[in-house]
């Protein structure tokens, strides 16, 4: 699990520029820590990818989100919890890019809920205020379900001079 160790780390010489070294863990961590949109992808039922933006929170050595429980990507992690997560920027030579792969486990610890939800609204704002009540974030009339993603896999993708392509994995 992300956070309990320290991820196995390779740069790809096949699609990194000649100077390109590997950023260290802790440096992309702080890179999904500061980023304020993820897409995510989730597999349709009839195995269909599913894609869309969401905000998260990185704690505890995981990435958490939420969503409705009726939504479409809440539908497909109850038949395939296998999720991605990306992040990053829109150009092509400045920036760079995250990919978190793993598997999405809905969190309904009220004690934990909490300081996810604390963490939410320090990461966002007040509008992002939950109160939590029976394993779920109640915003309003609506409430939602939690997911921790502990990553297995993360690629990063350095754009521009030097282009680099680093993999980390935490098995």
């Amino acid at each position: 699990m992300a956070g309990t160790i320290t991820p196995h780390t390779q740069l790809d010489t096949r699609y990194s520029s000649e100077e390109a070294t590997a950023p260290p863990w802790p440096e992309a961590e702080s890179m999904i820590i500061e980023a304020e949109l993820f897409w995510i992808s989730t597999v349709r039922p009839d195995g269909r990818p599913h894609v869309t933006p969401l905000p998260a929170v990185w704690a505890d050595g995981a990435l958490h989100f939420c969503t409705g429980p009726e939504e479409r990507k809440a539908r497909n992690l109850a038949e395939n919890p296998q999720v991605v997560l990306t992040t990053g920027t829109n150009t092509w030579d400045r920036g760079y890019d995250l990919v978190v792969e793993g598997e999405a486990v809905r969190v309904t610890d009220d004690g934990r809920l909490r300081e996810l939800a604390a963490a939410w609204e320090a990461k966002y704002g007040s509008f992002w205020h939950f109160e939590v009540r029976n394993g779920h974030f109640h915003h309003g009339a609506g409430q939602a379900v939690v997911f921790s993603v502990a990553p297995r896999r993360v690629f990063g993708f350095g754009k521009g001079e030097p282009f680099s392509q680093t993999r980390w994995r935490f098995d």
